[in-house]
């Protein structure tokens, strides 16, 4: 076989492999309009974590409906991770851009600029590593995510699948955990303090009393009251 007709077939198979993903995927999203995820690529890879380390706490996981979610968590998550998350369409560019000047100067990945719907995509079916690949593929499912669901779906679920500690995934899983009590009775201070656990859950949970802690609690606590709620 000539090396002209190998690099086609090659480049065909290639091609049908990036068809069939994407389509997996497409049709993953969609089907999240009527069920509910019981599982995450960021909850098997933990799993994988846990057999590797025994010692890790199992893992922790509830469904709870939007409904059944106090308002005050709502409100705190979109404050703090995605002010825009009813006005844009997947991207906060103006976010994104000002993450990337932050990065720039303290010459080191210090602000990521990701909305609440690409951080459901990366959850839902890829990774944490920063590859270009998975940067990419992040943004289509973002697209499609955005395309096939509702602001308050895309919440609702995102809501009940983030790590919120050590083994802990899900709203539910994590205000039992921490309070012992369900998500529909949160406060708006437990919310929030849940709520700063979000981008390190494995580092913050047991530091609530250090000032850098107390200074994100204020902050989420300012802006919770500017942010509207799907």
């Amino acid at each position: 076989m000539k090396a002209k007709q190998l690099f086609k077939r090659l480049t065909l198979i290639l091609c049908a492999i990036f068809i069939i993903y994407e389509a997996w995927i497409f049709s993953s999203v969609a089907l999240l309009r009527w069920s509910n995820p019981t599982t995450t690529a960021f909850m098997r890879a933990y799993k994988v974590e846990q057999k590797r380390n025994p010692s890790l706490p199992r893992l922790k996981f509830q469904w709870v409906d939007y409904d059944a979610i106090a308002r005050p968590i709502k409100r705190a998550i979109i404050a703090s991770e995605d002010a825009k998350f009813k006005q844009h369409s997947g991207f906060d560019w103006d976010g994104i851009r000002n993450a990337a000047s932050k990065n720039i100067r303290r010459g080191k990945i210090v602000a990521g600029g990701s909305t609440i719907s690409q951080q459901l995509a990366k959850n839902l079916f890829l990774s944490n590593k920063r590859t270009p690949w998975r940067k990419a593929q992040e943004t289509i499912t973002t697209l499609m995510l955005e395309s096939l669901l509702s602001k308050r779906r895309i919440l609702e679920i995102y809501l009940n699948v983030i790590e919120w500690g050590t083994g802990i995934y899900g709203i539910e899983a994590a205000s039992r955990h921490y309070y012992g009590k369900s998500a529909h009775s949160l406060t708006a201070d437990q919310a929030v303090v849940l709520t700063v656990y979000v981008p390190r859950p494995r580092r913050y949970p047991g530091h609530e009393s250090s000032p850098a802690f107390r200074k994100k609690v204020a902050v989420i606590h300012g802006r919770m009251n500017h942010v509207s709620v799907p």
